[in-house]
Parts: structure tokens; C-alpha cells; sequence
């Protein structure tokens, strides 16, 4: 995403000369240290989301609702970083686009389209997790592979049709002054959001997700914490019993580290949805900077989400281990034990 200050009265090319950019500002120096900081991210963050990608589409043992659902999310991290962070580093750190104006608007409908798929996704997680926990009875039946199946559709078609129609439409820009010349004059892949469409996607792709999935979250601890108070009143136990309680508590906390993806995701993307969204009404007065690093915060939850994972899955410690010493090669390494039943 980028969001260029326009505020100015462009009125003919001379200030950016015949489609060219402004002189950076930036020496060598700073473009070197740049240029490595931002590969070492996007390198691990490929390789991280790969790492996930590898031990739940291999191991057996992993192959659940849940995770295929996280396999998919896991997708549009990797392409976060494969795909649209190393165009949007040239563009960053020598503050042009070099790409045309046509592959512009590919890589913005593509980076829009994986910021919505992401929420898309952390919402069904919540869903599936308040199946588990709240109505666990129901959740076999409810949340079958092919279920999961049309929700990762979903998850991928709505963002997509979304992004690439708002943004070849170019219903986003309507209204704004000053749009059409500064397309004509520069090369800064200037896409921007009018106030409608600001407000709609602050409200579609944040603010309504991200109330839906606390309001889920909210209601599976709360029924987290009213079973564990029942059955502390307890006095006994059966062995079946003892066993329900271990499932629940895996499924417990399962949630609260899907609530701290979830809670890391609004850290990392809030800040650049909500410029978005009051930008217009301040007459794009954001500084293009300031814009930029946000956005690169939004991008940066993707490579924050399988450290997420390795921290608090021990599953991915173990998988990951693994993959590095080569054992996924051998076919028969498919089925070994990867959840302990502890």
C-alpha cells in the first residue's frame, strides 16, 4: 500500500519533470543498510511461512481443521514476501516505481488482496476455535475437510475480487485532485484511497473483522474459565473424564495463541489501515515517509507470524528441527509422532 502526498496543485510535469521520479534524498549509504535489512526480512519470511507450509502439508499428524487453515494463512505470508515485499524495497528505498504503472496496480491489487486474506482467515480460525471449544459435540460435524475446503475459497475469491476490481476500477482515486496529473507527471505508483473507500475498507478488511474475532475470543475464554471452575468443584474424576479436560486444555490453548496472531496482525496493520482512512479527510497531508514505514509495519506481521508459532507450538520446534536435517525426504518419516499426548 502507498499512499503519496497529492495535497499539492499539480497544474503541469515540471516539478517531476517527464515521468520521473524525485531526486532521492538518500545516500548510497543509507541504501546499502536498507537494501540488506529489508532482504533479510522478506528472505525470513519466506522461509519461515515455507517452514509452516512444509510440516503441516507433510506430517500427517498435523493434517486438522485448524491447521489446514493455518497452512492457508501461512500461504498468503509467503507471498506477502515473496511477491510483493522485494518490488515494494525498490520502490521504499529509492522512492520510485520502476515497474509501470500497469504492473503498479497488479502488485497493489496483490498486496491488498493478501492484507484482506490474512484478516479473512484469522477470522475463520476464531470460528473454528469457538466450535471446539463452545459446542465441541457439534464441531466434527460442523467443521469437516470440505467445509474447510469452501471457507479457504472464500478466504482467497472475496479479497481477491475485491482488491483487483477496486483497484482496476479505479473507484478508489474518484473525486481526488490532482490524481489523474500526478499518474501522468510521476513514477511513484501513487495509488490512494478517497474517503468512501478509505472508510469501507478500514470498516470491511479491520475494524467489523476484528470486533467479530474479539467478540469470539471473549466468549471462548469465558467458557474456558467457567469449565475450569466446574470441574475444580470436582472431587473425582474418571479416566474419560481426565482425558476430555487434556483435549480442552490443548484446545484452550490453541485459541490464546491464535488470539496473540490475532492481536499481533491489528498491531502491525492497524496503524496503516487508520492512516488510510483519515488521510483523505486531512487532505493527504501524511507525509510519504512516514506512510511508507507504516506500511512495512503491516508487512512485517508476516514475518512475525512463525515466530509466533515456534514460541508457543512446540510442534513447530520439532518440525521445523526436522526439516533442517533433511528427514522429510524419507516417505516413511510422514507418520511419526509429532503432538504429544502429555
Amino acid at each position: 500500500m502507498l499512499s503519496p502526498n497529492i495535497s499539492r496543485d499539480l497544474t503541469d510535469c515540471s516539478e517531476f519533470g517527464n515521468r520521473s521520479c524525485p531526486e532521492s534524498f538518500r545516500s548510497p549509504g543509507v541504501r546499502g543498510v536498507m537494501y540488506l535489512l529489508i532482504t533479510a526480512a522478506f528472505i525470513l519470511t519466506i522461509l519461515g511461512n515455507l517452514a509452516i507450509i512444509v510440516s503441516i502439508s507433510y506430517f500427517k499428524q498435523l493434517h486438522s481443521p485448524t491447521n489446514f487453515l493455518i497452512l492457508s494463512m501461512a500461504g498468503t505470508d509467503f507471498l506477502m514476501g515473496f511477491a510483493i515485499m522485494p518490488y515494494s524495497m525498490v520502490r521504499s528505498v529509492e522512492n520510485c516505481w520502476y515497474f509501470g504503472m500497469t504492473f503498479c496496480k497488479v502488485h497493489y491489487s496483490f498486496d491488498l488482496m493478501l492484507c484482506l486474506a490474512s484478516i479473512f482467515h484469522l477470522c475463520s480460525i476464531a470460528v473454528d476455535r469457538f466450535y471446539a471449544i463452545c459446542h465441541p459435540l457439534h464441531y466434527a460435524s460442523t467443521m469437516t475437510i470440505a467445509a474447510i475446503k469452501q471457507i479457504v475459497a472464500v478466504c482467497w475469491s472475496v479479497p481477491a475480487a475485491f482488491a483487483f476490481g477496486l483497484v482496476f476500477s479505479e473507484a478508489y482515486a474518484s473525486g481526488i485532485e490532482g490524481y489523474e496529473m500526478l499518474v501522468k507527471c510521476s513514477s511513484l505508483c501513487p495509488i490512494v484511497f478517497n474517503k468512501l473507500w478509505g472508510a469501507v475498507l478500514f470498516t470491511v478488511g479491520l475494524f467489523a473483522p476484528a470486533c467479530i474475532m474479539m467478540g469470539i475470543y471473549v466468549k471462548i475464554f469465558t467458557v474456558s474459565q467457567r469449565h475450569t471452575c466446574e470441574l475444580s468443584q470436582a472431587h473425582r474424576h474418571t479416566k474419560s473424564d481426565m482425558k476430555n479436560e487434556h483435549s480442552k486444555n490443548k484446545d484452550r490453548k490453541a485459541a490464546k495463541t491464535l488470539s496473540i496472531v490475532m492481536l499481533g496482525f491489528l498491531i502491525c496493520w492497524f496503524p496503516c489501515l487508520f492512516t488510510v482512512l483519515i488521510d483523505p479527510f486531512l487532505n493527504f497531508s501524511t507525509p510519504l515517509p512516514l506512510f511508507d514505514a507504516l506500511n512495512w509495519l503491516g508487512y512485517l506481521n508476516s514475518f512475525c507470524n512463525p515466530l509466533i508459532y515456534g514460541f508457543f507450538y512446540p510442534w513447530f520446534r520439532k518440525t521445523f528441527k526436522y526439516i533442517l536435517k533433511g528427514k522429510i525426504f524419507n516417505p516413511h518419516f510422514r507418520t511419526t509422532k509429532i503432538l504429544s499426548e502429555d
